[in-house]
């Protein structure tokens, strides 16, 4: 029972980050202008997937007998308000939420790497924590690539 126990808590730490995930990507979405298509499409993508994520989390955690959590963690919702404020004061508003959104999937790679040290985790557990995190880790490359490639406008700026 003890190990279900500490399972659970570990689903819902993640279900959790995950929650903050969703949040921050909507944050990210309506932070980005019309015309950023690309970037509304990614944030909308990942913030699905996290969205999946939770029902898969959701599941083992009803599995093992115990209350899903909801809500988002209170360093999710510093991470959203220190994204308004910095949003304010740039003009760089699309490196802005990028840089962001990179800070959001590095907490997120340090939650699942923190789930995946736990030696009481179940096989299929461990699999979906694995699986999740190689997502996540992906979504964390595609930023920063994004990201990175945003510092090199500046020395070839577009033309209009």
């Amino acid at each position: 029972m003890a190990q279900n126990s500490e399972t659970i808590e570990i689903l819902n730490d993640l279900i959790l980050i995950n929650n903050d995930r969703i949040a921050g990507y909507e944050k990210a979405e309506a932070e980005t202008q019309e015309l950023e298509n690309d970037l509304r499409a990614m944030f909308r993508n990942l913030a699905d997937q996290s969205r999946a994520h939770v029902l898969d989390l959701t599941s083992h955690v009803t599995h093992l007998g115990g209350e899903p959590a909801t809500g988002t963690m209170l360093s999710g919702k510093l991470y959203r308000i220190w994204m308004d404020i910095r949003a304010t004061f740039t003009s760089d508003n699309r490196r802005a939420v990028l840089e962001n959104a990179e800070m959001g999937e590095d907490a997120a790679k340090k939650a699942y790497d923190e789930a995946l040290q736990s030696e009481e985790l179940p096989a299929d557990v461990r699999q979906l924590i694995l699986s999740q995190y190689t997502s996540i880790q992906s979504a964390h490359d595609t930023i920063k690539t994004e990201r990175d490639r945003q510092r090199d406008v500046s020395k070839y700026p577009l033309t209009t």
